[in-house]
């Protein structure tokens, strides 16, 4: 076994989960993402102030972040090397080690990533899940946590490996506990909805 290659995948996966790439998208057009809107360093906070095209970018290059883990961690060490890459991608994704380790993202998209690598089918109907809970409500929140629970749920429909199913039950898991205040402010009602099209370039609201 060569310990050097795992090693070098192992801090690569760290280093692609570590990009922040809403970050330096909203650096590039003027702005710090992190004082406007909700503070997150996502998609759907890069969507609201700065528009759609720049938020499917940044959905875009996190979903590849979270696949490319999986995948060169895989190449070295199967199918649990797949979740443990996936893992690391999405700590680093959210705690990142360029901002002092604080949360700065929720890791959906990243965590999307890996799972499209490694429950491709499960994770289609996941997605598809998601398109109609955001077409129908319009919160990215409840979307993102009908599409893990519903991917989870496909994976004891469809055949997969035990690893597999351990990384989407950690991922929803961490999915939900990110998603806290979110749900929260589902019951409460005032969980805000996403508005297609529509930018919201307003200093940081911590409701957004």
């Amino acid at each position: 076994m060569n310990y050097f290659l795992i090693i070098l995948m192992l801090l690569l996966a760290a280093l692609l989960g570590s990009i922040p790439s809403a970050y330096l998208i909203g650096k590039c057009q003027g702005i710090d993402i992190r004082q406007y809107g909700s503070g997150n360093m996502g998609a759907t906070n890069t969507m609201r102030v700065l528009g759609r095209r720049w938020g499917f970018l940044v959905l875009g290059i996190d979903v590849v972040k979270g696949f490319a883990a999986a995948w060169l961690v895989f190449t070295v060490l199967g199918d649990w090397g797949a979740v443990v890459g996936g893992i690391i991608a999405f700590v680093t994704h959210d705690w990142n080690p360029w901002f002092k380790f604080r949360p700065v993202g929720k890791g959906v998209a990243c965590a999307l990533g890996t799972a499209l690598f490694v429950i491709p089918i499960p994770m289609g109907i996941g997605l598809i899940a998601f398109v109609a809970t955001v077409v129908l409500t319009r919160y990215v929140s409840l979307a993102s946590i009908f599409a893990g629970l519903s991917a989870l749920g496909m994976t004891f429909v469809f055949p997969t490996p035990l690893a597999y199913k351990i990384f989407i039950g950690v991922a929803v898991g961490f999915v939900l506990l990110r998603h806290k205040e979110n749900m929260k402010r589902l019951f409460a009602g005032t969980e805000t909805r996403i508005e297609w099209g529509k930018k919201e370039v307003n200093k940081k609201n911590k409701h957004i």
